[in-house]
């Protein structure tokens, strides 16, 4: 894994559904959904199959070769 991406949010969390239509690796929550459930998402290194997992500051999300870090505005 190379570098990842700083993905800034400005509330507590953001759902794990959500926060893949928001970088853009899906384009709907019915794709977000087949992505989720085939193992492709790890968060913070663990495969995650949960639609609705909170992400917060500091957490990662790695899908493919595309890596992201979590970081709530202000941090």
């Amino acid at each position: 894994m190379t570098d990842r991406s700083i993905v800034e949010i400005t509330t507590e969390f953001i759902k794990l559904d959500q926060f893949l239509k928001f970088v853009g690796l899906v384009g709907s929550g019915t794709d977000a959904k087949l992505i989720i459930q085939s193992e492709e998402v790890l968060v913070n290194g663990e495969p995650c199959m949960q639609r609705g997992k909170k992400l917060r500051d500091g957490d990662t999300v790695d899908v493919g070769d595309e890596g992201f870090q979590i970081q709530a505005k202000g941090s």
